[in-house]
C-alpha cells in the first residue's frame, strides 16, 4: 500500500531529519502543507537532495496569488535542486476567505481561473512553449521557462466536478483532503478517470488524505480530531465534500479505531478508488506520543507490505 505521511516541521534541519527517516521506514511520500516554512519549497528542495527514493509534494500551493510560469519555475528549480525524480507539485485554487480576505484577489471563477492555470503550467512543466491569452490568466512564456531536467508530475486539489475534469484533462490526478471512500468510489474515481480517459492521459493518481489515529477509544480518537480541525467548518469547499461522504464534520470521517479497524478503514480508500494514502496521524489521549507512536508503527507496516 503506498502511504504517506504529513510533511512539516519547526527549522529546515528537521524537516531533512524527517525525511530521512519517513524514507528509512518505507514511507511512499510526504506531503506539504503551502505555510510549512513560510514556503515549503526550500526546505523540501533540501529534503530532496537528503534522501533518494521519497516523494516530496506540496499539498497544496495555492494557485491565485502565483503568476504560472513563476509557479512552473519555482518546481523546475526544486527539481533540479534534489538532483533526482520525486517532487511533486500540488496545488488548489484555496479558499474564497484565505484569496479574498488575506490577498485582496477576486475569488468569483474559481473553476475557471483553476482551469486555465493548470492548463499553462502542465503545458510548461511538460517542456512545450505557451502562448495563451484567457479570461483570468495570460502567458508567454517564449524565453521565460528554465529547462526542467526532471519530471514533475502535477496533481490538483478537486472536490467539484468541474475541478475533477480539469485534474483528469490536463494533471496527473488530485490531491484530495477530507474525501470519505464513499466520495472517491462515487464520484472523485468515476469522474477523474472518464476525464482523463477521454483526454487520452494515463489513469490518474487519486491521493486521500485523512485523519488517522489508531486507539482503542474511538469516541476520543473523534474528539482528538475535532479539536484540530475546527477550521474546515467555515470552508465550504471542504463541508461539501464532508457531506457528500454523509458526515457533519471532519472527525467523521477520520480513519480511527485499534489496529484491526485502521487497517481496514485504509483498504477501503483503496478499493474505493485512492491510489495514495496521505495519513495525518493525530496524537489521542493522555499519551500524545504513544499514540502517535502506535499509528505509525501500523502505517509502517503497511506501507511495507
Amino acid at each position: 500500500m503506498r502511504i504517506g505521511l504529513t510533511g512539516g516541521a519547526s527549522s529546515t534541519d528537521k524537516i531533512v531529519a524527517q525525511a530521512e527517516r519517513a524514507e528509512a521506514d518505507g514511507f511512499s511520500s510526504l506531503w506539504y502543507a503551502s505555510t510549512v516554512g513560510g514556503d515549503p519549497l526550500a526546505a523540501l528542495a533540501v529534503a530532496g537532495r537528503a534522501t533518494t527514493r521519497i516523494e516530496l509534494g506540496t499539498a497544496v500551493l495555492q494557485t491565485y496569488p502565483v503568476h504560472p510560469i513563476l509557479q512552473a519555475n519555482r518546481a523546475a528549480a526544486v527539481a533540479e535542486a534534489m538532483g533526482r525524480p520525486g517532487f511533486t507539485l500540488g496545488l488548489g485554487p484555496s479558499h474564497g476567505p484565505l484569496i479574498e480576505d488575506v490577498y485582496g484577489l477576486s475569488y468569483e471563477r474559481p473553476g475557471r481561473n483553476t482551469e486555465e492555470y493548470i492548463e499553462i503550467i502542465t503545458s510548461l512543466l511538460r517542456g512545450k512553449d505557451v502562448d495563451f491569452r484567457g479570461h483570468d490568466w495570460s502567458a508567454k512564456s517564449a524565453g521565460r521557462m528554465t529547462t526542467v531536467k526532471h519530471h514533475v508530475p502535477v496533481l490538483l486539489s478537486a472536490m467539484s466536478p468541474r475541478m475533477l475534469r480539469v485534474a483528469g484533462q490536463f494533471a496527473d490526478g488530485t490531491v484530495l483532503w477530507m474525501a470519505s471512500a464513499k466520495v472517491i468510489e462515487s464520484q472523485i474515481a468515476p469522474a477523474i478517470g472518464a476525464a482523463a480517459s477521454g483526454a487520452g492521459r494515463p489513469a490518474p493518481r487519486i491521493v486521500a488524505g485523512l485523519p488517522v489515529a489508531v486507539h482503542d477509544d474511538v469516541a476520543q480518537a473523534r474528539a482528538a480530531v475535532a479539536a484540530t480541525s475546527g477550521m474546515y467548518a467555515g470552508m465550504p469547499n471542504y463541508q461539501r465534500v464532508i457531506s457528500a461522504g454523509g458526515a457533519t464534520d471532519a472527525a467523521d470521517i477520520a480513519i480511527v479505531g485499534n489496529e484491526e479497524s485502521v487497517r481496514a478503514q485504509l483498504q477501503n480508500l483503496i478499493d474505493a478508488g485512492a491510489t495514495d494514502v496521505w495519513a495525518a496521524i493525530t496524537p489521542v489521549g493522555s499519551d500524545p506520543r504513544g499514540s502517535m507512536r502506535r499509528s505509525r508503527d501500523l502505517l509502517r507496516d503497511l506501507a511495507a507490505g
